[in-house]
């Protein structure tokens, strides 16, 4: 086990990608990925994002997040500057059977968490078993 964590400190930081565009450049936000018997969840790292600049969209067993990071220093001239400023979008299929009216979103110092809800019908159940 120590050799996992020692392997995994060893890596190199990776910094977000930018993709240019006909409208400028998008950025592609990080996120981690957990599951439960229950539901899916997302976390994503959004620094300076406001709620009211997130669109999240769940169709098709497509997820969307689309979103803008606005400048925070308007006044500073950077001599470096890794944060992404500008739009962003990530997009996920989703393979499971998701209730779509049960996904919820929150944003709380810059990391967004989405819970998608597993439709019952993909729950796993126990299965009692009777004797004769």
């Amino acid at each position: 086990m120590a050799d996992a964590l020692t392997k995994k400190e060893e890596r190199p930081a990776e910094v977000t990608t930018a993709e240019r565009t006909r409208s400028g450049v998008t950025y592609s936000p990080r996120f981690d990925i957990a599951e439960t018997d229950e539901e899916l969840v997302l976390y994503g790292d959004l620094p300076g994002v406001a709620p009211e600049d997130l669109d999240i969209r769940f169709e098709d067993r497509e997820l969307t997040i689309h979103g803008k990071v606005r400048p925070r220093h308007d006044d500073v001239d950077f001599l470096y500057a890794e944060y992404g400023i500008g739009d962003f979008y990530r997009s996920f299929t989703i393979g499971e059977s998701i209730d779509a009216q049960k996904i919820s979103a929150e944003l709380k110092n810059g990391e967004l968490t989405l819970h998608l809800p597993k439709a019952e019908e993909v729950k796993p159940r126990r299965i009692e078993v009777k004797t004769s």
